[in-house]
């Protein structure tokens, strides 16, 4: 007997024909309404265009047809295919066999007989949860025929990469799984056996609901989808989430420095400031008090100052990559004495504040700055050589595509980064919230990470086209005086304060092999600490939450397998070690300091006005 005849019939009714009306109606109006504002955006942005060209509007090398620059790296692997026939039928064949082989014992499924799977879904795959995917004959033999198919055409891609170039190789690889993911029954109606269910339980109201959901995704995104992963109502920065007390107490046209309140009696003598990515916002430090590095930190007596980055319009597009140095670090550092009469600080810097905290460092080791005593970089990329699968979107053709769009509005809007983030895990941050929003017709679950992570910023467009060629591009940080910032070439060998590199295993924006490349740049001595999970959760992990290990290793080989092999792993959150390691260089200890109680007054209460501005403001 199959599963569809042991499980019960849920029941199939008609939807309600005055929901149908309504909804249709809706639809209808608000269709027309996104079509022509998005038929006019685009007329304005020809027009613009042809202003600037003096003729027809065009986009050099044709990248309007081929946005990802994908043909070329495409067509050399195809030619690569072509010249070795015989490994492409030995794929062919044996992928022929294994779909007989499931046919075959679908069969015998069907009439009753055990089979073992052909092939079977990655325990960690959480679109197949599903017992249908399992127990029904016809479910399973849908999951495994796209399994199959998933894994021939990956493996014909893997199987040229050795005769490709490797950033054609990386990008033919990526986009094959990008397709591969969005080809999943998962996401279609008639091969998702959730979706049939409750259509059939609602009488196709999901559906209904879905295509509303839809439209309002369309319309906040004017014209183009931003899928909605959280019910952004249920959240307001500084009244349930970024709510650690403090003061603003210094601001100027890219940030805003907030001092912390303190909860103790006395605390540390050197303060601490954090420099977080302006790539996005900094409360992600901040979420939850449960979760609150920022107020974790507090409690063990740091003085913290954090510089909240403003959200850039077009008036500032000439930012650039040194504005951010002396208008976020070293601006903060003088500010910082001015608050509390202290000189000396530790600085902590997270992704690209990292970066800019490594730069910063060595501008300042030129200078015979000394006033960073520590510096401990969170997920932090400085050799770029290897930069992850983020590179796939940094080549000449691409680069030029995105500054020609900077050029036009001053800034890199923040959709267009988050979008670029968000398909490095397409699974989890695209076609998840598709089946959920469109084809299931929920609401988005109100979830505090997928606020934060959907609230993008801006990217001035000189800094950005900075960071991304002379880094990403050029890996120009790494090269002793490849970059000259504020008339001073740097180089990362001069930082020879201590440092304590904190990367995660699972990191899919700064790999945590390339992070580890730091440890034979830095002049110092250099404690590592790799933690359990990801970008975001590896790094905020709370010790209460008894989530996530980390691993420790006092060697430094220069191979980060052989660390790695060498490496002991611990229970729970790192934050622990890092203060042991952090006391360790400086455990004096003064009364506590009261924001705006120094020689700055405090201007506005934390989390301060710069972090509300949202990108589409």
């Amino acid at each position: 007997m199959s599963q569809s005849d042991k499980t019960p019939d849920p029941g199939f009714r008609l939807p309600d024909p005055a929901l149908v009306t309504r909804t249709m109606a809706d639809v209808a109006e608000r269709s027309q309404r996104i079509v022509a504002d998005f038929v006019r955006r685009q007329g304005d942005s020809a027009e613009k265009l042809a202003g600037r060209t003096g003729g027809t509007p065009q986009v050099e090398g044709g990248t309007p047809l081929d946005p990802f620059n994908l043909g070329g790296a495409f067509m050399e692997m195809a030619s690569r295919l072509m010249a070795n026939p015989a490994r492409l039928m030995q794929a062919q064949m044996g992928f022929w066999q294994d779909y007989l082989t499931l046919w075959g014992n679908t069969a015998r499924r069907m009439m009753g007989g055990e089979v073992k799977p052909v092939i079977s879904e990655d325990s960690k795959d959480k679109r197949f949860k599903d017992d249908a995917w399992r127990e029904n004959e016809v479910f399973d033999f849908i999951k495994q025929s796209y399994l199959l198919s998933a894994r021939y055409m990956q493996n014909v891609v893997r199987g040229t990469e050795g005769e490709l170039d490797p950033k054609n190789a990386q990008k033919v690889d990526f986009y094959t799984r990008q397709f591969v993911d969005a080809m999943s029954p998962t996401n279609f109606l008639m091969t998702n056996p959730q979706v049939l269910r409750r259509t059939a339980e609602t009488g196709g109201e999901n559906l209904l609901k879905g295509l509303t959901n839809l439209l309002t995704d369309l319309e906040r995104g004017k014209g183009n989808l931003r899928i909605s992963m959280t019910d952004r109502s249920k959240f307001a920065i500084g009244e349930n989430i970024a709510v650690t007390p403090g003061k603003v107490v210094y601001r100027n046209e890219l940030m805003e420095l907030i001092q912390y309140s303190p909860t103790t009696e006395k605390v540390l003598k050197r303060p601490l400031l954090l420099l977080p990515p302006w790539i996005n916002k900094f409360y992600i430090l901040d979420l939850r008090p449960k979760n609150s590095l920022i107020r974790w930190a507090v409690s063990q007596g740091h003085t913290v100052f954090v510089c909240s980055w403003v959200n850039p319009d077009e008036h500032l597009a000439e930012k650039d990559f040194e504005d951010y140095m002396k208008e976020g670090p070293y601006a903060a550092l003088d500010a910082i004495q001015q608050a509390t009469g202290e000189r000396n600080v530790n600085a902590i810097g997270y992704c690209l504040g990292g970066t800019l905290l490594a730069a910063t460092l060595a501008h300042m080791a030129a200078k015979r700055d000394t006033r960073i005593k520590s510096a401990t970089f969170f997920t932090t990329m400085t050799d770029f050589e290897e930069a992850g699968e983020i590179s796939v979107f940094i080549d000449e053709v691409q680069l030029k595509a995105v500054e020609q769009k900077m050029g036009e509005r001053g800034f890199l809007a923040g959709g267009e980064m988050a979008n670029t983030f968000n398909m490095l895990r397409a699974n989890d941050l695209i076609w998840s919230f598709v089946v959920q929003n469109y084809l299931l017709g929920q609401e988005p679950f109100p979830f505090d990470l997928l606020f934060w992570n959907d609230d993008s910023t801006r990217m001035p467009a000189k800094m950005h086209s900075f960071y991304l060629r002379r880094m990403y591009q050029q890996n120009d940080l790494v090269k002793p005086g490849g970059i000259t910032l504020d008339g001073v070439p740097i180089d990362l060998r001069k930082i020879k304060i201590p440092v304590y590199l904190l990367s995660t295993r699972e990191d899919h924006i700064a790999p945590w092999k390339s992070t580890y490349r730091a440890t034979q740049i830095y002049g110092g001595p250099i404690r590592f600490v790799l933690a359990a999970s990801g970008h975001i959760a590896g790094v905020v992990n709370a010790p209460e939450s008894g989530k996530y290990s980390h691993w420790t290793n006092e060697a430094l080989p220069a191979d980060p397998e052989e660390w790695l092999e060498g490496a002991t792993e611990l229970a729970g959150s790192w934050w622990p070690d890092w203060q042991r390691w952090v006391t360790g260089l400086d455990n004096a200890m003064v009364p506590a300091r009261e924001p705006g109680a120094g020689k700055l007054p405090a201007l506005a209460d934390a989390p301060g006005d710069y972090v509300k501005v949202m990108a589409q403001d």
